[in-house]
C-alpha cells in the first residue's frame, strides 16, 4: 500500500540556461538595474575631477591637433576635401567612443568580482552598462564636432539625423566585441593587456587618420566588413558633407556587427557559470 501522507514540496535545481535570448529577456526584466549601473559609471568617471565631462572633448581635440600636424601638414594625406581639423575630429569622435567602450566593457566583470560572487543578477548588465555609459561622452563630443563643422562653413542639414543610427552601430560593435573580451578577461586576465593592442591595430584598420579612398578598390568590400569604417565615414558625411559610405558597405558592416553581438552573447552565456567560479 502506498503512503497517503501529506505531499512534500519538491524543488528542482537545473543548470542555468545558456540561451542568449533567455539572457536578453532576463536583462530586460532587470532594466532598472542596468540604468543604475550606467548612472554609477557616469558618476564614478567624473567624481573628484576638475573639469568633469570636458574630458570627453579634450582627448579628441588634442589627438586631432597631433593628427593635423603629422598626417595633414607633414604627410599631406588626402582628407576627402575637408579641412584637416574637421576631417580628423570627425573620425576621432566616434572612434574614441568605440575604443573607450571596448576597454571599459573588457574590465567590467573582473572589476566587479566581489559583487558577482555575493549576489545574483544578470551579469550581462555589466558590459551593457559599460557601453551605454559612454553615450553621454559621445553626445558631448558630437555636439562639439557639429559646432566645429559649422565654424568651417558646413551648415547643419537633415543628415545629422543619421548620427543616431550610426552611434547605435558603433555601440553594437563595441558591445559585440566587449562581450567576448569581458568573458575572456574574467578567466584569463592577460586579455586586459591584449585588448588595447588590438584596439590600436583596429584604429589603423579604420579611416580615422586617412581617407577610405586610399584603400584599393579590390579591397573595399573586405575593408567595409569593419563596421567602424561606415561609422567614421558616416559621421563625416553627416557633419560636414564628406562622401557618404556606400550602402553595400553599411549593410556588410551591420551584418558583421550583428553576428559579432550574437556570437558574443552566446559565448558570454556559455562562460557565465565559469566566470562566477574564477572571478
Amino acid at each position: 500500500m502506498s503512503d497517503s501522507g501529506p505531499s512534500v514540496p519538491v524543488t528542482v535545481v537545473e543548470p542555468a540556461r545558456t540561451n542568449p535570448l533567455a539572457r536578453l529577456a532576463e536583462l530586460w526584466r532587470h532594466h532598472e538595474l542596468v540604468y543604475f549601473f550606467v548612472w554609477r559609471q557616469v558618476k564614478v568617471r567624473y567624481k573628484q575631477t576638475l573639469i568633469g565631462a570636458s574630458w570627453a572633448v579634450i582627448q579628441p581635440v588634442f589627438t586631432m591637433a597631433v593628427f593635423t600636424l603629422f598626417f595633414g601638414r607633414l604627410a599631406r594625406l588626402p582628407s576627402d576635401g575637408l579641412p584637416y581639423p574637421v576631417f580628423f575630429f570627425g573620425g576621432l569622435v566616434p572612434w574614441g567612443y568605440f575604443a573607450n567602450s571596448v576597454n571599459s566593457a573588457t574590465s567590467s566583470l573582473a572589476d566587479q568580482g566581489r559583487l558577482i560572487t555575493r549576489v545574483y543578477f544578470p551579469r550581462l548588465a555589466l558590459p551593457v552598462a559599460a557601453v551605454l555609459s559612454g553615450l553621454l561622452d559621445l553626445l558631448i563630443a558630437t555636439s562639439v564636432l557639429l559646432a566645429v563643422a559649422v565654424a568651417y562653413g558646413y551648415p547643419l542639414t537633415f543628415r545629422v539625423l543619421w548620427l543616431f543610427p550610426l552611434a547605435m552601430l558603433a555601440a553594437l560593435a563595441a558591445l559585440g566585441f566587449g562581450l567576448w573580451t569581458s568573458a575572456l578577461n574574467a578567466i584569463y586576465r592577460d586579455v586586459r593587456l591584449a585588448v588595447p593592442l588590438l584596439v590600436q591595430v583596429w584604429l589603423f584598420a579604420s579611416p580615422v587618420a586617412y581617407a577610405s579612398s586610399l584603400v584599393p578598390p579590390d579591397w573595399q568590400l573586405l575593408y567595409h566588413a569593419n563596421p567602424m569604417v561606415s561609422v567614421v565615414e558616416g559621421f563625416r558625411w553627416a557633419a560636414a558633407d564628406a562622401p557618404p559610405p556606400p550602402w553595400t558597405g553599411v549593410g556588410l558592416g551591420l551584418a558583421v556587427t550583428l553576428a559579432l553581438v550574437a556570437g558574443g552573447a552566446w559565448y558570454f552565456a556559455r562562460s557565465e557559470p565559469t566566470i562566477v567560479d574564477v572571478v
